[in-house]
């Protein structure tokens, strides 16, 4: 025979597996070249192949081998029937150790038959069969492609099927579920739901009745299993799952514990938080005591890492606070919440002092950052959870939030100009988008906060003194051109918009409280060359109504005061503008039918119902700017006339005793401003029986000017 046995010594096993080598080359039939094949699989099992001599195989033998071994029903005579396939495999995991060939097409359009023997009955003697299979999905995973190829191939499915089966290697199917989850969550949900839901509900089930460290265990492995879509609560299954970890939860967290114990509790906790709010945190007496204390316990360990940051201490904790600070989110919300509280008003005050102490502790790790640390996603988490409190706490840490102004802005202005690498850690980011790195946007989770520090003359006046105009500007661009991109993400498109919105509010803030600076600080000029060109193209499209009123009541105010600016002279984007304007205020009334009088009252449009809470203060804001800039644009009162008609016939037509005296008064200061600046809109209304309609809604001044010669 030309095969000797393969030899102890490690010198004379390179030897053997190097002359088998040729003869797998060189083989005159099958059966010579399977003989040299079953030692260089077994010097494959034995673990003795290293990357040359690896390589060395693959080129002697290439994927034509393997394949035909996979395929092959025949085996050596006295051999079992799965011989063939296992040699196979074993080659191919051999492969699957060098990244390069493990995402090669032919180990990829190999996954269906790796998902086949997952779910075939496992012989007591295929169990060598499965690890090698796991090890070619495991490195199949580790590169680019093959997350993507995993999932469409079905070896989600595969995966669920062989962990619920508890068969040999299922903890390995576990981990590598944790994998792909981890880098395809929202593809695998999104094709294989039910199957990971069977595996989130044993592991839920498992989590409830342990009673060991394997319950600290599954509080690890539990986060990748809940998704941030589909809502788990929309399911009975689903909700059975949120009961199982909450009632687990509530005795992990009702104990005393060690902070190793603690620390995955609360990142099960954020985890759930993310994906259903406080849904899965029943309503009565214990869900509202479990939720005071773990917003509690995070506040806790926020004080405890950061009130005396060590570094080193610090950098081991960031992920546990990051959830604490999810859970901090939370508190504020539930704090905030009137309608079916789960909190009640003594234990919102309790948990509103608890959380101002540890938002104490954040300004002040805040204040110690580095410039070289600003790429820490941590620091980003931290300014997040910040920003959500100075949304809706104004009043507590006034003094302290002002001192680390300068820094927000700074930081702030650093992303936005560097688009920042940052990753996010495990939830800091509420949206997370798959396969790309985003900038880290900290300005949108800062403008609710400086919304309100721009009605403050204190902060108001570091904000400007920081450069936080010229900023808002420049990130109002960048979000318009976000808003107006055929690519974005719909998720991307919302936030958008409230973020556009926000950073209106803070401008309409500076424009009403600081119109010097709207006068002499270039950033305005260019701001209002925005808005003249966005307000034409939003109002077509009704779902952007709520910020076509913000952009619109801006631009008219800041109209008032830029009247003099070049860009205001008539030109064809400012009268398209003030005709959008004009049309979008014009539109917000019209008559309907009254049934407790029988006739018509002024109502608001069908269109403009359902946003008009959101927009009913920029609307009369608006009316009032728009009277302001009638006698400063000549051209104006004929732009007008179609509003001043409807407007006409609407209160003409109108029982008058109901109409809201504020809207009244709204009416007249644009139709008395109308009149004195044209006399063809003053004989429109003449025309129009305005005198008589005048005196009957009280509008004196309007009445006084039209019986004027």
């Amino acid at each position: 025979p030309r095969f000797p046995a393969m030899a102890s010594d490690s010198g004379d096993r390179h030897a053997t597996l190097k002359r088998c080598l040729g003869v797998l080359r060189d083989a005159r039939n099958d059966s010579e070249q399977f003989a040299a094949l079953l030692l260089v699989t077994k010097a494959v099992r034995a673990g003795e192949v290293d990357a040359r001599t690896r390589r060395q195989i693959f080129d002697a033998i290439g994927f034509t081998f393997p394949t035909r071994l996979l395929t092959s029903r025949q085996p050596p005579e006295g051999c079992p029937p799965h011989t063939f396939r296992a040699l196979g495999l074993t080659l191919l995991a051999c492969f699957c150790t060098d990244p390069e060939l493990a995402g090669h097409s032919q180990i990829l359009n190999k996954i269906p038959t790796f998902n086949d023997i997952l779910l075939s009955p496992c012989e007591p003697d295929g169990t060598s069969m499965v690890d090698d299979v796991y090890q070619c999905l495991s490195a199949v995973l580790a590169t680019a492609r093959g997350p993507r190829e995993l999932v469409t191939k079905g070896t989600v499915s595969a995966l669920c099927q062989a962990y619920l089966g508890g068969g040999h290697g299922s903890d390995r199917a576990l981990t590598l579920l944790v994998g792909l989850l981890a880098v395809a969550e929202a593809k695998c949900w999104q094709r294989d739901a039910p199957q990971l839901l069977a595996v989130l509900s044993k592991l839920s089930g498992d989590f409830l009745k342990a009673e060991d460290m394997t319950k600290f265990e599954l509080c690890e492995v539990l986060p990748h299993f809940i998704p941030l879509s589909p809502p788990l609560a929309e399911s009975s299954q689903g909700s059975e799952c949120l009961s199982r970890l909450y009632r687990g939860l509530a005795d992990i967290l009702g104990s005393k514990l060690s902070q190793r114990q603690r620390d995955p509790a609360l990142k099960l906790a954020a985890s759930l938080v993310q994906a259903c709010g406080a849904e899965w945190i029943p309503a009565g007496s214990a869900g509202s005591k479990f939720l005071a204390l773990l917003v509690n316990l995070a506040c806790v360990e926020v004080r405890l890492t950061l009130e005396e940051p060590d570094p080193l201490e610090v950098e081991g904790k960031k992920e546990v606070v990051t959830a604490c600070y999810v859970l901090m989110e939370m508190g504020i919300q539930e704090c905030l919440r009137e309608e079916n509280p789960l909190l009640e008003n003594v234990q919102k005050m309790q948990l509103m002092r608890i959380m101002e102490e540890a938002f104490g502790a954040v300004i002040f790790y805040l204040r110690q950052v580095k410039q070289e640390e600003l790429q820490d996603p941590f620091i980003f988490a931290s300014v997040r959870v910040l920003g959500a409190w100075m949304a809706e706490e104004t009043s507590s840490l006034k003094q302290e939030i002002c001192e680390l102004l300068p820094f927000l802005v700074d930081y702030a202005r650093k992303l936005f100009k560097e688009g920042s690498p940052a990753v996010s850690l495990p939830q800091a980011e509420l949206v997370s988008t798959e396969g790309s790195a985003l900038p880290q946007d900290a300005l949108r989770f800062l403008l609710p906060g400086f919304c309100h520090l721009t009605a403050e003359d204190k902060p108001r006046d570091i904000l400007i003194s920081e450069g936080a105009p010229a900023l808002l500007c420049e990130y109002f661009l960048q979000q318009w051109e976000v808003l107006t991109s055929e690519s974005s993400a719909p998720e991307l498109l919302t936030a958008t918009e409230m973020s556009l919105q926000t950073t209106c509010g803070i401008f309409l803030n500076l424009v009403v409280t600081a119109p010097d600076l709207v006068r002499r600080d270039k950033t305005f000029s260019s701001l209002m060359d925005v808005l003249l060109k966005s307000l034409p193209l939003l109002l077509p499209q009704k779902h952007h109504l709520v910020l076509a009123a913000n952009v619109a009541t801006l631009g008219l105010m800041m109209a008032r005061i830029l009247a003099g600016s070049a860009a205001l002279q008539g030109t064809q984007p400012t009268r398209e503008f003030f005709g959008a304007a004009v049309l979008f205020l014009s539109r917000a009334h019209a008559a309907q039918a009254d049934p407790s009088s029988g006739g018509l009252a002024v109502a608001v449009s069908p269109a403009y119902a359902s946003a008009w809470d959101s927009i009913r203060e920029l609307w009369f804001l608006g009316m009032q700017a728009l009277a302001g800039c009638i006698p400063l644009f000549p051209w104006l009162p004929h732009a007008a006339l179609c509003c001043l008609q409807g407007l006409s016939q609407l209160l003409s037509r109108v029982a008058p005793a109901p109409v809201d005296p504020e809207l009244v008064t709204a009416f007249q200061a644009v139709l008395l401003e109308l009149a004195r600046a044209s006399e063809q809109c003053r004989a429109l209304l003449l025309s129009q029986h305005a005198t008589d309609w005048a005196n009957l809604y009280g509008m004196a001044a309007l009445e006084q000017c039209l019986a004027e010669q």
